[in-house]
């Protein structure tokens, strides 16, 4: 779309602005959560509608394993953090008396980006752990929270709602320093949106529109260079939230409003199919794709589309590390496919924010290839992120001699800490995809599904990757015809089978694809898939020498001992604060060679190195307070100058 041809199609959006509604099946990317909410917004459809559509976070509940276990810990700490805490500078800047104590770091009272946590992310957890679990308990404590910032907002006005003044927008406006305000207003705008589609909370739309309208009227008067030059300093996701907004209550003038948060230096390139991400910061620039995604989604602009798809690919297949992770020193430093290591690679909030970026990229094709890749940076990029009393992680580190630090409980509230809050929480939203014809096994997560419409239940038990396979088990009120769709990975071992109701089908599928099983389904079938692991290698991009060891989806790490670890060293930093030491070497010339099984469990390993002798080696999700390595050194032989 040209520039001219693009002004012409806001000017038409800001004419319509009252016009006929939007129609509304699905809210970003997920349908709605059966509850109050729905009915408002029964009656709305979006301009594209996805191939493949996630089921409702309320009819999927996690059974037992790591992903419950650890939903569960998340839920424990969001339940340490008291109302009163969370909503203090919020009064503070409204005027209103408030005697609880200050939360620390990135929410202290001098901290420029406070409230993004308190008063966003928080909310937003609360809303996704309510959607997964049915835990009212936490739904609860958002709506407390949804209320107490509505009387803050009270005193307001014009909407406007956050934990300091609005002269930081004096100071945006005005091209002087500041830190990323409009990222704060969007966790906020979010976190409330979240309150009302997932747990039907109503006062917290109201809050989220008023909040919109303060924005329409704050960015009305800039000319379009001058918004151009606003939007230099991070802004977060707010041009998601805003047609999120324009999804629920069919308002199109928050579309136009989105649209202006539309960063044409970046999305530019990215139409033309040129990555430029050399020297961007990737967690400011990933939230914004995810807006172009939904921009498509409302408007059928292909533009869009063009925009979200291209960055997704060329993210994944050239600015990616074995964990599906991206980023280092919280930027994409190098030429497409050079990507450097160190303790500040990678990012936590990228992994989640790639995530929430496949999940529109495949609702739009139904490629199980994109659910590999979730599944990748599920396993080893989001899992093994939180230490057990649910605090987080905000750099994964991936150079050799490094360990995992995390967040303290109430003196740091990172982005990460908030991103991986939500994200914890959430984990059903993903697992079951479904079309008119079938449903979609995706993620092999021990789970149970409801779907109502075809008056079925399904019944997956696994202990995944522990366990290579995993099971299903049919409970329908009466015989249905159904195409289920099991995802054959691209890591999957010569050796995989599918047997139903005990008997072994003759027929495999190709790893990257979907095993579509179509009959007629009876209350007891039983489907068992068996999924062979092996272990491959996966070099750095750029560097062939340095080599990543996996096991099925799962990345492996080499244990390098606990020796000086204190616990201050763990708790409170961003990352370890220490020099890296050089990568491990690997005995030999062939990488597989080196690596042995155990007699342990399936991911029970020792690697033979030059240096340091047989080094155990166990899932990088399950490696804490220990020093570890994930790239390894491999050194070939050379002929005539170049590697054998």
């Amino acid at each position: 779309m040209s520039h001219a041809n693009r002004r012409q199609f806001l000017a038409t959006l800001a004419a319509g602005a009252a016009a006929v509604p939007l129609v509304k099946t699905r809210v970003f990317g997920q349908d709605p959560v059966m509850d109050a909410a729905a009915a408002h917004r029964a009656n709305y459809k979006e301009a594209v509608a996805w191939r493949a559509q996630p089921f409702p976070m309320g009819r999927v509940r996690l059974a037992p394993g790591v992903f419950q276990k650890n939903m569960e810990a998340n839920r424990e700490y969001l339940l340490t953090l008291p109302t009163d805490r969370l909503a203090h500078m919020f009064r503070v800047t409204a005027g209103l008396p408030s005697s609880a104590q200050p939360f620390g770091g990135w929410e202290a009272p001098d901290v420029e980006l406070r409230g993004h946590f308190t008063g966003g992310h928080y909310l937003s957890a609360c809303a996704l752990q309510y959607a997964g679990a049915g835990d009212d308990e936490v739904k609860q404590r958002g709506e407390a929270l949804v209320a107490a910032l509505a009387e803050c907002q009270a005193k307001h006005p014009d909407g406007y709602l956050s934990a300091f003044p609005e002269t930081f927008f004096d100071r945006l406006r005005d091209g002087q320093p500041v830190w990323a305000p409009f990222y704060t207003i969007h966790k906020i705008m979010a976190g409330h949106l979240d309150m009302y589609v997932h747990c039907g909370t109503q006062q917290a739309l109201d809050t989220c529109e008023k909040m919109a309208g303060w924005v329409a009227h704050w960015i009305e008067p800039l000319s379009d260079a001058h918004v151009q030059r606003v939007l230099e300093t991070e802004y977060g996701g707010m041009g998601e939230v805003l047609y999120n907004l324009a999804a629920v209550t069919g308002k199109r003038q928050y579309i136009y409003l989105g649209h202006r948060f539309d960063k044409r230096a970046f999305f530019d390139p990215l139409l033309a199919h040129r990555d430029e991400l050399k020297g961007l910061h990737a967690n400011t620039h990933i939230p914004q794709v995810i807006g172009a995604a939904r921009a498509y989604e409302l408007t059928g602009n292909h533009d869009s589309r063009q925009i979200a798809e291209y960055f997704w690919r060329e993210v994944v297949s050239e600015r990616t590390y074995c964990t599906g992770g991206t980023s280092n020193d919280e930027h994409w430093e190098g030429d497409p496919g050079h990507l450097r290591i160190g303790p500040a690679s990678e990012e936590c909030c990228c992994g989640y924010n790639m995530l929430k970026l496949t999940r529109h990229v495949y609702g739009w094709s139904g490629d199980p290839r994109m659910m590999d890749y979730y599944e990748r940076t599920l396993f080893n990029s989001r899992l093994g992120t939180q230490e057990t009393h649910g605090l987080k992680m905000y750099y994964l580190p991936l150079a050799a001699g490094y360990w995992k630090t995390f967040n303290t409980p109430f003196n740091s509230f990172w982005c990460c800490t908030g991103t991986g809050a939500e994200e914890f929480a959430k984990f059903a939203d993903t697992i079951y995809f479904h079309d008119d014809d079938g449903l979609y096994v995706n993620l092999f997560l021990a789970s149970d599904l409801d779907w109502p419409e075809k008056g079925l239940r399904l019944r997956q038990r696994t202990n995944f990757p522990d366990e290579q396979g995993t099971t299903l088990t049919i409970r329908a009120e009466r015989p249905t015809q159904l195409d289920i769709n099991l995802r054959i990975p691209y890591w999957v071992a010569d050796g995989g089978a599918v047997k139903v109701n005990g008997e072994t089908l003759p027929a495999f599928a190709s790893p990257g694809s979907y095993l579509t099983l179509r009959r007629a389904w009876h209350d007891g079938d039983r489907i068992e898939l068996k999924l062979p692991m092996a272990a491959h290698v996966e070099s750095l991009p750029g560097d062939e020498t340095l080599q990543a060891y996996m096991y099925g989806p799962i990345v492996l790490a080499g244990q390098m001992g606990d020796e000086g670890l204190t616990e201050k060293m763990i708790f409170g930093g961003y990352g370890p604060r220490a020099r890296p030491t050089p990568p491990p070497e690997i005995a030999g010339t062939e990488a597989l060679a080196a690596l042995k099984p155990g007699s342990g469990g399936p991911f029970d390993f020792q690697l033979f190195t030059a240096g340091h002798g047989p080094m155990a080696m166990m899932p990088l999700n399950q490696t804490f307070n220990q020093r570890y390595a994930v790239y390894f050194k491999l050194n070939r032989p050379t002929f005539f100058g170049r590697r054998a």
